[in-house]
């Protein structure tokens, strides 16, 4: 039976996994690949939020609708919303050459950042191309977005700052008072492994989004559009009421 809700993030080193049951905090674990993740949740899993784009643009000069809507309620925090590669791109291992195929495809140049989750970006898009089991599952969310829908506001400091690490831990103590252990039990399940604290919070975050709470799974945009490989370009987030700029 599938009842596992699982938050992902890309940890620069590995894929973490922060998974709920209907009753609360499950486990966590760390992956290197994201078909091993897969592998390890595509029987029990009802829904998993990754912090990766899924649907890509293929060329021109537009881009993702819902990484305009996410800078738009981000506030301060609108930086962390990275602008995908074009699918070709993904698909170069060095940046010259990926920055000059984003170039030559949208007339706009590629960041590092950007470039920096390529492989991530192209591993999870190869997964759902190839396997539609995995598309009714495996859903695109953001964690800023995340916390900006938990928090009711938008976030004031970098996650990377101490004071960033007390405004999320605080948001997420404020969905669940239990929140607090859970970041801690999933921190210590990480040991020896090279996961830093702000990856804890993001995946912790998406697990609590991708759990039934209070409020809907929402996305932005409200209906989103499909890219030319019929994955759904979107941010999905839970609140009670849509955010700002949808």
């Amino acid at each position: 039976m599938a009842n596992t809700f699982v938050g992902v993030d890309w940890g620069g080193d590995a894929w973490l996994a922060v998974a709920f049951d209907t009753d609360g905090y499950d486990h966590s674990r760390v992956f290197d690949e994201i078909g091993e993740l897969w592998g390890a949740y595509e029987e029990t899993a009802s829904r998993v939020l990754v912090d990766v784009p899924i649907g890509l643009v293929e060329g021109g000069d537009s881009g993702r609708r819902c990484d305009e809507l996410a800078r738009s309620v981000l506030g301060p925090r609108s930086r962390s919303v990275v602008t995908p590669p074009v699918r070709e791109a993904t698909r170069k291992r060095r940046y010259p050459a990926a920055k000059r195929t984003n170039e030559r495809k949208t007339g706009s140049s590629l960041s590092k950042q950007a470039f920096a989750i390529s492989a991530q970006i192209a591993a999870v898009d190869d997964l759902l191309r190839n396997v539609p089991e995995a598309r009714a599952t495996i859903r695109e969310s953001h964690p800023e977005v995340c916390f900006r829908a938990f928090a009711g506001e938008p976030l004031q400091h970098s996650k990377q700052t101490a004071g960033g690490y007390a405004e999320r831990m605080r948001t997420l103590a404020g969905h669940d008072p239990d929140a607090p252990p859970v970041v801690q039990a999933v921190a210590e399940s990480t040991a020896g492994e090279q996961i830093r604290v702000p990856d804890v919070l993001d995946a912790v975050v998406l697990a609590y989004t991708a759990r039934p709470g209070a409020g809907p799974l929402r996305s932005l945009p409200a209906e989103p559009p499909t890219d030319e490989k019929g994955l759904p370009m979107e941010i999905v987030y839970r609140a009670e009421t849509p955010l700002a700029g949808e």
